[in-house]
């Protein structure tokens, strides 16, 4: 149902996004888009160009008069540090660095120089997904649907939990410069940051990013790719430098029996509820109500001031790296940029299930959705006969 393309180079003139699949009638409101690239980057341990980029959104065509109209929604945000690459010559870059796209990008595409791959891989073109995640949060809100994330740990630093809600993680994480809402694990973040800095290397981590206010049914187990957890997942994954995904207590359930891996279903009033959410709100490939609760692993970029071994493509001779400006721990900032595409893939399984071209048409909708009640749950307890 929902579709975006993005497109541009880290150091080209401009970066955009056209979103299409939206509704009519969404009540969009720019400062909170501008507000989300804003959250992008920030996060101690960033590199230097967040200092010079000041990212605000431009909507060029898909909304009129404050309001969405159905048609697509195309954006752009513009490069600020692009004037100091314009018309200048650009040396050459002919040594790949090991986990970057420079040599698969240039296997792949025959390019003579490696920055054609580095341009367009590069984690700037996320500042787009952020843009139409923002846009995806507006629409979801609308149904109390929130998406919010937090660091759970970086390097060998774990975050401990107390038994505060989402909502409170969420606003905790914005207070911390390293988004862990664990002021303690924050404060030990910091400091592995400065020392892996000073020792000129990289720092990758773990985020959770989580779902809340979800109606049961979005997704389907009838065919693989309607999976929501394997949209979610193909989402995730795709952000540059994230290796791994989990839902809910994926890894933990491998090592329990299956009698204690699972939610005990239980009924309170006509209700029926789970008190433990070690599926991480989705089972069968369907949300089923509880907060859906994403893990992503990120790995420590490859672009570290500590020279790598590697080959200069152009000498044909074992060479060290060359160093491109970028970040020493990148994964406070990956936080809204996982939001995004979470956000994304919710925006589009909602739009798949309630149907309609106009948020007008959708809420009434919304509030006939079944719900896990008995009323909503007759059952005729008759025997059948399924196949003849």
């Amino acid at each position: 149902m929902l579709h975006f393309l993005t497109a541009g180079e880290s150091h080209g003139p401009a970066l955009t996004a056209i979103l299409d699949g939206m509704p009519a009638g969404l009540p969009l409101d720019t400062s909170i888009i501008d507000r989300e690239l804003v959250r992008r980057q920030k996060g101690y341990g960033s590199g230097g160009r967040m200092k010079i980029e000041k990212d605000t959104v431009q909507i060029l065509c898909g909304v009129m008069a404050g309001e969405t109209t159905g048609a697509p929604i195309a954006m752009l945000v513009e490069n600020l540090d692009q004037a100091k690459w314009k018309g200048k010559a650009v040396d050459p870059l002919t040594t790949p660095r090991p986990g970057h796209a420079d040599l698969t990008g240039a296997v792949k595409y025959g390019y003579r120089d490696l920055r054609p791959a580095l341009e367009r891989s590069s984690a700037r073109e996320t500042t787009m997904r952020v843009a139409v995640g923002a846009v995806c949060k507006q629409f979801l809100a609308q149904f109390g649907i929130v998406v919010g994330g937090y660091v759970r740990s970086i390097g060998e630093i774990e975050a401990e939990f107390n038994d505060s809600s989402y909502y409170e993680k969420f606003q905790a994480a914005e207070e911390s410069n390293v988004r862990c809402p664990d002021p303690v694990a924050t404060q030990n973040m910091c400091a592995l940051i400065e020392k892996t800095i000073q020792g000129k290397d990289t720092l990758g981590g773990i985020l959770e990013i989580v779902a809340v206010g979800l109606p049961i049914g979005l997704g389907s187990y009838v065919q693989w790719d309607r999976r929501l957890e394997a949209r979610v997942a193909q989402a995730v994954l795709s952000v540059q430098a994230i290796k791994g995904v989990e839902i809910g207590d994926a890894f933990k359930n491998t090592r329990l029996p299956g009698t204690r891996a699972q939610d005990p279903i239980m009924l309170e009033h006509s209700n029926i509820q789970r008190f433990t959410n070690k599926a991480g709100g989705m089972e069968g490939g369907i949300s089923n109500g509880q907060p859906l609760v994403i893990r992503a692993a990120m790995k420590p970029i490859a672009t570290t001031l500590t020279p790598q071994m590697t080959v200069d493509l152009a000498t044909g001779e074992e060479s060290l790296t060359r160093y491109e400006r970028s970040d020493f721990c990148p994964v406070p900032r990956a936080v809204p940029i996982l939001e995004a595409m979470v956000a994304f893939v919710l925006a589009d399984a909602l739009i798949e299930k309630l149907g309609g071209d106009s948020l007008e048409e959708m809420r009434p909708r919304f509030a006939t959705l079944r719900k896990a009640v008995l009323t909503d749950l007759p059952m005729d307890n008759i025997a059948n006969i399924w196949w003849k």
